[in-house]
């Protein structure tokens, strides 16, 4: 068996697919599964009109030249015309639940254009069983028993981490791409009641950026805020080990690596109640209504208040999310998924 894996999304600022492609990759190899990882340097995946000329015509180009017997479109999207049988992992879809103030033809594209090319999959492979509940709510045509739950893989590196946290400067850690459906601002609007506490943003930023500092400016509290943007791997890595804690205020996940990950690293988690989120943190972390800014000035205000007991806690839970999250079991449900679509 030949698989061709678009790591497109790997290139230039990789967020969380990217994260996806890149361990799923290697765990597929550690398998014994050949990979073909499909991908240009000359693309920038965050243009749109380049995505969607990647998707469209290099990958299944790029599959072709790399005879591949499967294709896995493993970022949300997939071609019209492929050479070979196709496998898809639909993240979320995020673009038919809560994206309505992105442009219409992102909207499309991303949206009902995406949908439609999954039933021409001979499998479809899902981040959790949020998402594939999301998936048959939106295409009841899709065979439920073509769609495979395989939870992603948190990395060894972010699993190794070391704690050393900040207590002379506390902050609370807030990692994704900075948009509106991951609801940074409840965190701003809650801040001013949460004396001597920052909050620090890792992630490429969108315009929603703007608005959670006008926010911010309005209510006094920017100084007490840090933007970084789009980080390296180190410094990611170096945010785990010194944040108090982290914090995944989302409305909408369909996995949520953020608190996968602040699990695995052992920091203390202060999670959203919404979508995918209690099925990944189960009850390993505090959960609160996305909309309760009070609740989320108190739940912050009560870690730092008892920091000790915080730690303490993700540390109890930290090997067996290491384990539940380790990327070999999701690479067997994969290869699964494509002997399944071969055989078909």
């Amino acid at each position: 068996m030949r698989v061709g894996l678009d790591v497109q999304l790997a290139r230039g600022t990789s967020t969380g697919i990217g994260e996806y492609v890149n361990g799923l990759r290697a765990a597929l190899a550690r398998e014994g599964i050949d990979v073909a990882a499909l991908s240009s340097e000359r693309f920038d995946p965050w243009r749109f009109d380049r995505r969607v000329l990647w998707d469209q015509v290099l990958l299944p180009l790029a599959a072709w030249k790399a005879r591949v017997d499967l294709l896995h479109c493993a970022s949300g999207t997939m071609p019209l015309v492929s050479v070979a049988p196709m496998v898809a992992t639909v993240h979320d879809v995020a673009w038919l639940r809560v994206q309505a103030h992105a442009r219409p033809y992102a909207r499309a594209y991303f949206g009902g254009f995406a949908l439609n090319r999954y039933r021409a999959a001979r499998r479809v492979l899902v981040d959790s069983a949020f998402s594939r509940d999301e998936l048959i709510a939106v295409a009841p045509s899709i065979d439920p028993e073509r769609i495979d739950v395989a939870y992603p893989g948190v990395s060894a590196d972010v699993a190794a981490v070391e704690r050393a946290r900040d207590d002379e400067a506390p902050f609370a850690l807030v990692v994704g791409t900075l948009e509106r459906r991951k609801n940074f601002d409840v965190l701003v609007r809650a801040l001013p009641a949460v004396p001597g506490l920052r909050l620090v943003s890792a992630g490429p930023p969108t315009p929603y950026r703007e608005t959670c500092l006008q926010t911010a400016h309005e209510l006094g509290v920017a100084d007490r805020i840090e933007i970084r943007g789009y980080v390296t791997r180190a410094e990611l890595l170096e945010l785990y080990a010194r944040a108090t804690f982290a914090a995944v205020p989302s409305r909408y996940e369909g996995f949520g690596y953020a608190a996968a990950q602040a699990l695995c690293a052992g920091v203390p988690l202060v999670s959203s109640n919404a979508s995918s989120l209690p099925e990944v943190v189960r009850d390993d972390a505090v959960l609160l209504d996305p909309s309760d800014t009070r609740g989320w000035a108190q739940a912050m205000r009560d870690v730092l208040a008892r920091r000790d007991a915080a730690e303490a806690r993700a540390a109890a839970v930290r090997a067996a999310n290491v384990e539940r999250f380790a990327w070999g079991q999701c690479a067997r449900i994969t290869a699964g998924a494509y002997a399944a679509a071969l055989a078909q």
